[in-house]
């Protein structure tokens, strides 16, 4: 067991954008692999020399399953040298969020209440990675039951920044993302709730995808509020998030959150090119109170995105702000252990979950029929527009001592990152956040691109262009 608390925080003595380079990427990787110039053992051992030597500052793992990884690596390195190539995530080490299910390793939730849970199957999204070939080499911490963006609230201890380990990684998936940054596996699937996937990628620094509402089966995975959660990859590019997306989408007959809309080739259709695609960029509430250095990088991008697709325009979008639905649906999956092991909760997780305990029958009814109607009027917009772009973060990711000085900033602090994420999760829409600069203490900043129910193509083919443009 790697140590998850009471080990020293130092800043990282290189760049993470060095460590991508370093391990390379899912594409580069399987290319090589492919032709038996590279062994999914050799990869695997590299990230869990990473794990080893990085974990105790970064704290972005609760379980390595390295003995498991390596016999996967071993398998996978035995049927790619019989010709038995199953596609581009054969032997490619992947990380997991905690509250994801495993069969026979504990999937904890980042909670003394599910310390010792150990499920006997795998949630739907692993079972598809292991058909694809994929290495899952361990459960990446988290913010308890995925109630939060900061990460610092975890049974096993704060998830540190891989850029700077005095900052936080965001949340929920924080352990995901600052795994993925530093180079400790390939890519790792988390949940995202009201931004859970997109704001530590943005704040870590990599590609972070929420696909649409039912594109990809959460049957297996811990619910935070089963009307908003997704399913999705954090990798360190846009082709990276792609392939990972291209394995674990589709239809799950038992998963009544899953959609049966046929999956499209999300890696072939990146470079179709975007010149044409109608961007719109909805100022009013998304470029509000923007941190500086936030907004400087995000008027550049949007000058490189003009250039790219040739038509660009502001729109006006209703942002829905009610959370009665993910209150009611959080406290349902929890009334029955808040009531009977209330001291197994983080004090500010369960106070959390309370908020939903005095919500009625009828207005739960009613907000969540505003939901589904939200959900439909907001394709009207893609009439006139094709995608979507806003910043991810207003702004970079805060120091830890500061929100641990301070800790009634704490849920304030989480709410400002989570504002220009969460609607999506509300209308339900594709989304992304890929790197778009840094900050003058070399944090990074994230931009996001979302689109039309099931467009995960174009929202990637955008943010590719946008990658492939960009330094």
């Amino acid at each position: 067991m790697i140590p998850t608390e009471g080990t020293a925080v130092t800043k990282m003595p290189y760049t993470i954008g060095a460590a991508m380079r370093e391990l390379g990427t899912i594409s580069d990787l399987s290319q090589q692999m492919r032709k038996k110039e590279l062994s999914p053992v050799e990869i695997t051992l590299e990230c869990l020399r990473r794990i080893e030597r990085l974990n105790p500052r970064l704290n972005a793992f609760i379980t390595v399953m390295g003995e498991s990884a390596l016999a996967e690596a071993r398998a996978a390195e035995e049927e790619i040298s019989r010709g038995l190539w199953r596609g581009s995530l054969h032997g490619i080490p992947i990380g997991l969020k905690d509250l994801i299910d495993t069969a026979g390793v504990r999937t904890t939730s980042a909670s003394a209440l599910h310390e010792r849970r150990v499920p006997e199957k795998d949630a739907v999204v692993v079972l598809r990675l292991r058909e694809a070939g994929a290495v899952i080499v361990g459960k990446n911490n988290l913010h308890e039951f995925a109630y939060g963006g900061s990460s610092l609230v975890s049974h096993f201890g704060d998830v540190h920044n891989a850029w700077d380990a005095a900052h936080i990684a965001g949340g929920s998936s924080g352990g995901s993302a600052t795994a993925v940054a530093a180079g400790m596996c390939c890519a790792s699937i988390g949940t995202d709730t009201a931004g859970s996937i997109r704001e530590p990628a943005a704040l870590c620094g990599c590609v972070g995808l929420k696909p649409t509402y039912g594109r990809v089966s959460s049957r297996g995975v811990i619910p935070l509020a089963a009307s908003l959660d997704h399913v999705g990859p954090l990798a360190a590019t846009v082709e990276d998030a792609a392939i990972v997306l291209q394995a674990i989408a589709g239809y799950d007959a038992s998963d009544i959150t899953s959609a049966e809309v046929p999956v499209t080739d999300y890696v072939s259709g990146l470079k179709e090119g975007v010149k044409g695609i109608r961007v719109g960029v909805p100022r009013e509430h998304f470029f509000e109170d923007l941190d500086s250095e936030v907004a400087a990088a995000i008027e550049h991008a949007l000058m490189g995105i003009q250039t790219l697709v040739g038509d660009m325009k502001d729109v006006r979008v209703e942002v829905p702000a009610d959370r009665t639905v993910q209150a009611a649906e959080s406290y349902a999956y929890h009334a029955e252990s808040v009531a009977k092991n209330p001291e197994l909760y983080r004090p500010e997780t369960l106070r959390r979950i309370r908020t939903g305990e005095k919500v009625t029958a009828a207005e739960y009814i009613e907000r969540r029929s505003e939901l589904e109607m939200a959900r439909r009027a907001i394709r009207e917009l893609f009439a006139n527009v094709d995608l979507l772009v806003t910043p991810t973060m207003p702004i970079p990711a805060p120091a830890i001592a500061e929100l641990r000085q301070n800790p009634e900033a704490l849920r304030p602090a989480e709410l400002k990152l989570l504002r220009n994420t969460r609607p999506f999760n509300v209308w339900g829409l594709p989304a992304v956040s890929v790197p778009c600069g840094f900050t003058q203490a070399g944090l990074p900043i994230g931009l996001q691109i979302a689109g039309p129910p099931w467009r995960e193509d174009l929202v990637l083919r955008l943010a590719y262009a946008y990658e492939q443009a960009t330094a």
